[in-house]
This record gives structure tokens, sequence and C-alpha cells, in this order.
């Protein structure tokens, strides 16, 4: 192991360390703990069990639609199984599962590896958009709950209302600079070719070959009714995901309307974003801090309500992605010798 990966590996373990730390501390009581999870309604953890696979679907519908400008026909079982070992992936090693999801999808389908990265690129973008819009919609409902919203002061909605607008900002500017490079695709290579002369001549038209792969898979862009169908399964996936942990509030004995999980959504994805492995630490932190300082939960039972859906989210996940690898003859490490490959 090389000096930086000793680097690298430090720093994700010191990671996941300060933020599970930080949620462990903010337990009081394991035994209450322990007693709100043993107390469980199953006539909702069941129905919440089975909506736990739900997004890994809904983001293959939605990913059909930025795929078939390259390939018609793609097989959804592609996409879905694509999902499944890409979060697998993610939750061993967070940098190798981003692209675990576009290198399996592009050798089963015989597709361009920087193509496929160009789509998931775009994912990323509209996700994090989808998720603000989601939190918006919270932030104006805000006035017709009066006494029933769970954050009712000043400080606690500003926050959130400057988070929401970070994560916006963030994202506009991303989608800002990969429309310029759609929309200026020539442009964007040449300035890429000046960029890149220090280079040899082969690893340079590697580099704006993958580059050029990147751009067309933007072409999402360029028909107005399949980014608009894009944008509405956006909506259809996040929703999917809220489902999840609204069920799970239910068999925890703590019910809120749907739209007060916006807040819980938008706070867990920003501690599920901070790479650690199997979100360990980040999840639970932020999912801790949205269930106690929005929804004002107990905090044992907020304990108790985050340990459960990361675990079954991880466990479910893992499983199906056992399956789905050992049934083709892949493993966890098989990604990084398709990325050589693709690089060679």
């Amino acid at each position: 192991m090389t000096k930086k990966r000793i680097i690298q590996a430090g720093a994700v373990v010191l990671l996941t360390a300060l933020f599970l730390v930080v949620f462990l501390r903010s337990i009081k009581d394991w035994g209450q703990v322990l007693r709100y999870v043993s107390g469980m309604d199953w006539r909702w953890a069941i129905p919440a069990l089975l909506a736990t696979p739900l997004h890994f679907f809904t983001r293959g519908l939605r990913w059909k639609y930025l795929l078939h400008h390259e390939k018609r026909g793609i097989r959804f079982s592609s996409l879905w199984k694509g999902n499944v070992v890409g979060f697998t992936v993610t939750y061993i090693f967070p940098r190798l599962g981003e692209l675990a999801k576009p290198l399996y999808v592009a050798r089963r389908e015989g597709m361009r590896t920087g193509f496929v990265i160009g789509t998931c690129v775009v994912e990323r973008i509209f996700d994090i958009m989808t998720m603000t819009a989601l939190l918006g919609l919270y932030l104006l409902g805000s006035p017709f709950f009066g006494s029933r919203m769970p954050v009712t002061t000043a400080k606690g909605l500003s926050e959130l209302q400057t988070l929401g607008g970070l994560a916006l900002g963030l994202a506009v500017i991303l989608l800002a600079i990969i429309m310029l490079f759609y929309f200026f695709k020539e442009k964007a290579l040449k300035v890429a070719a000046k960029v890149l002369r220090f280079l040899p001549h082969g690893p340079r038209d590697k580099v704006l070959n993958l580059l050029q792969e990147f751009i067309d898979g933007l072409r999402i862009f360029h028909n107005l009714g399949d980014f608009v169908i894009y944008v509405a399964l956006g909506f259809v996936v996040w929703l999917s995901i809220t489902l999840y942990y609204w069920l799970y509030l239910f068999a925890f004995h703590f019910p809120v309307p749907f739209i007060w999980m916006f807040p819980y959504l938008f706070l867990t994805a920003v501690g599920a974003s901070i790479p650690t492995p199997g979100m360990v630490g980040g999840f639970h932190t932020f999912s801790q801090l949205a269930l106690v300082e929005v929804l004002r939960m107990n905090g044992n039972m907020a304990a108790g309500f985050t340990i459960v859906v990361h675990a079954v989210q991880l466990v479910l996940t893992f499983v199906m992605g056992y399956i789905i690898l050992s049934r083709e003859g892949l493993n966890l490490f098989q990604f990084q010798k398709w990325g050589k490959a693709d690089e060679s």
C-alpha cells in the first residue's frame, strides 16, 4: 500500500470515527433505545422493509431516459442491477462505488464508459436539485401547519433555508458548467486540449476521448420532452425513498404528515454524502440531528430509528448486491480492474 493510500484510508477512518462518536454520545439510555426498537409495530415495519429496494427500480426507470440517447432497448434488469451493485460497492469503497454503477452497465450493455459516467454526473446534480425542491415545498408549506409545525423557531427555519440555499446554489453552478460543456462542445474540447498539451500524445488523446464521451452523455438537454420526464422521475425517486423512512416512523409509533419528512430526507442525504464506508457515522449523525431538531423526536427513539433504518438498508443492499455479483462471477474488487482496462 502506497503512502497516499495509507493517508486516504487513515482520513476515512478518522472521519468515520468522528461522526460515529458524535452519534454515540447523543445516546443517553441504551436500554430505552432497545425498548423503542423491540416495541416497533411490525404491521408498518414489514411494508417499510418491502419498500427498501423500491428506489433501485425508480432510479433505473429514470436512468433509462439518459441512456437511451446512446442505445435503445437497454435491458431494465441492467439498470436496476447497476444501481444495486453501485450502492453495494459504495458501502465498502466510497470512491470506487461512484464508478461501479456506470462500469457495470457499460460493460453489460456494450456502451461507451465515458458516456455512461456522464449520465451519472447528471443524476447526482439533479438529485441535489430535487431534494432542494422538496425542502423548499416544506418551507413554503410551513405557514399552513401553524403550531403543529415541529420546527417553530425562526432560527431553525433559517438554518434549513440556509442549507437548502447552499445546496441549490451548488447544483445550479454544476448544472451551468455541464450545460456549457454540452452546448459548446467543440470549444470545450479545444480548451481541454490546450490545458492537457503537457501530456504525451497517447494519454492526452485518451483523456480527450473520455471527455467527448462524457459530453455525449449530457444529451438529455437536447430533448425537452425527455428532460421534463426525467425531472418528474427524479421526484418519483426521492418520494419513494421518503416513503421508506415515513413507514418506519409509523412503525416507531411516531406518525407525521408525509411532507414533514422532506427536511429529514435532505439532511440524511447530506450525511450519506460524507465518504465513509457504509455511510456509517455521517448518516447516523445527520439522521439523529434531523429527527431531534426538526421533528422533535425523543433522542433515544431517534437513535433506535436511525440504527434500524440504516441496518435494513445496508443488509438488504448487501444481500441483493452479493447475489447479483456472485451469479455473474464478479466480486467487489473487479471494478477496479475494469476501470484500469478502460483507461488502457
